[in-house]
Order: C-alpha cells, then structure tokens, then sequence
C-alpha cells in the first residue's frame, strides 16, 4: 500500500496498545479507519492477524 503524502510504502506498525500504518518515506502514521477503504489485499492480509483492533 502507498502513502497518500509521498507515494511510498506503508507498513504495519504494531505496539503495545495500537496497529498503525506508517510511511516509510516521509514517516506519516495513519489510523487503520483513515486508509481503510484503500487497503490492498497484502495490507489486508496482515491486518487479519490481530485479533482485535482498536481505534483510538
């Protein structure tokens, strides 16, 4: 999946208490409910590991 900001990849980043999208470009985070209806199918994939995600 690509940044909206600088068209690099985002990757899942997982801490404590958050799943984020984070932009290996420019370093933007994203919530997982603002990119959600981009998602492609490998993002998909990996969110689908995480028993619960949270929105905060």
């Amino acid at each position: 999946m690509k940044c909206g900001k600088c068209s690099e990849v985002l990757v899942v980043q997982r801490r404590c208490r958050q799943i984020r999208l984070q932009c290996t470009g420019c370093r933007r985070e994203y919530q997982i409910h603002e990119v959600a209806a981009d998602l492609d199918p490998q993002t998909e994939a990996e969110l689908e590991r995480y028993t619960c995600i949270i929105y905060d």
